[in-house]
This record gives structure tokens, C-alpha cells and sequence, in this order.
């Protein structure tokens, strides 16, 4: 039997429902510290532990291929109370900012999962270069900013809410949501590729990882906005 055809190998709709249950864990986790931050008890000690957790978790599974099965709903509750904390405190500050940001994120995925299928936007090689490249280098942007924070400055585009501090911002999220397209691409290639079953969690982890971080980026836009 071909191993594409076998009940031991990836495929799409395990894929979804292995993204599906992780983003419950991630809800329910976001609930908790939601509540708290909304009740104004801000778990700052908690996001610091999600947050922390959840990158030295990611960092696992992305070397570990095979733990994938187990570390991504670790990654899910972390990641997930770190958000609520942190969309409690945007909340408290924005009313509406964390319904409005949810929305936009699952909608930009919507859209770009259409626009995926239906072929509009089509993963070439040079389509992953560039993606990743603008990925890379807004990577390096907030690392120059975490260390500069150090010294007691920033990078003015990061938290600026100027002109130039919502087009950085928007340029982000743009890019933000194009990695979904290359989560979307690896998932495919890899059911057709007839991967092992234990990617279908990867393939969720890595889904989920760029969710987390569209969600993040949608957030500070929101907020640049309104302090305008």
C-alpha cells in the first residue's frame, strides 16, 4: 500500500482537526487569564510564564519534529494564557480592540485559505523567498528593539502610532498573513507527500504559531489606530 494511502500518514482534514483541538486548548487557557485581567487582577506572572513557556516549547518542536504530537497542546495552553492576559490588558485600555482583532484574524484567514484553493495566490518558490525573507527581517527589526530596551530606548516604528508607525505595523500584519499561505502549502505538500501522522500535529503547530502571531500584530494595530 502506498504510504499517501496509509492510516499512518498525514492528511488535510487530520491536519484540521488536530489545529481545531489546539485552538480550543488555546481558547480555554485564554478564558482563564481573560477573566482575571478583566476582573483587574492583570496576571502579569502569568503571561511572563506563558509567554517564556511557550517560546523554549516552540523552539522544541521545531527541532523535535516527532514530539509534535505532545508538545503543541503544551504550546497551546501556554500561548493561550499569555494571550488572554495580554488581550485583557488591550481590552481595559480599547473596549471592543479583542473582538474587533479576533475577527479580522479568522476572517484574513478565511480569505487567504479561498484565496489559496481557489489558486488566486499560489505558493512559488520565489512567493516562499520573499515571504521569508520579510519575515526574517521584521524578525531582526524586534530583536534590535529587545535590545535596545535594555538601554532605555526602542525602535520608533515598533510602538509609534505616526504615520510611519501604522504602515510598519500594517506591513507586519501583510506579512503575518502571507505565512499562512506557506502553512497551507506545507500542509498540502505534506499529506500528498504521504508524511507521518505525527506531522499532522506540526502542520498544526505551525498553523497555530502563525495564528498567534497575526492575532498579535492585528492588536497593536488596532491600538496605533485608535491612539490617533
Amino acid at each position: 500500500m502506498p504510504r499517501a494511502f496509509s492510516e499512518d500518514a498525514m492528511t488535510i482534514n487530520g491536519t484540521v482537526n488536530k489545529t481545531g483541538l489546539a485552538l480550543l486548548i488555546l481558547i480555554a487557557a485564554a478564558s482563564w487569564t481573560w477573566n482575571m485581567g478583566l476582573a483587574g487582577e492583570v496576571p502579569w506572572g502569568l503571561i511572563m510564564v506563558g509567554g517564556i513557556g511557550g517560546l523554549i516549547v516552540a523552539l522544541v518542536t521545531v527541532f523535535k519534529h516527532t514530539w509534535a504530537p505532545y508538545t503543541t497542546p503544551v504550546y497551546a495552553a501556554l500561548k493561550g494564557i499569555a494571550l488572554g492576559g495580554i488581550s485583557s490588558v488591550f481590552e481595559l485600555q480599547y473596549p471592543g480592540i479583542v473582538s474587533q482583532a479576533v475577527f479580522l484574524t479568522f476572517g484574513t484567514l478565511g480569505a487567504l485559505l479561498f484565496a489559496y484553493r481557489s489558486g488566486i495566490i499560489k505558493a512559488t518558490e520565489n512567493f516562499k523567498l520573499g515571504v521569508v525573507a520579510a519575515t526574517g527581517g521584521i524578525f531582526l527589526v524586534y530583536m534590535l528593539g529587545f535590545i535596545l530596551s535594555f538601554f532605555g530606548t526602542s525602535v520608533p516604528l515598533i510602538h509609534s502610532s505616526g504615520t510611519f508607525g501604522i504602515l510598519f505595523s500594517l506591513f507586519v500584519v501583510v506579512i503575518a498573513a502571507l505565512n499562512l499561505v506557506l502553512d497551507f502549502d506545507f500542509i498540502e505538500e505534506g499529506a500528498e507527500r504521504g508524511a507521518p501522522k505525527y506531522m499532522e500535529w506540526y502542520g498544526a503547530f505551525g498553523l497555530l504559531v502563525t495564528l498567534v502571531w497575526l492575532y498579535l500584530e492585528i492588536l497593536h494595530l488596532l491600538a496605533k489606530l485608535k491612539e490617533r
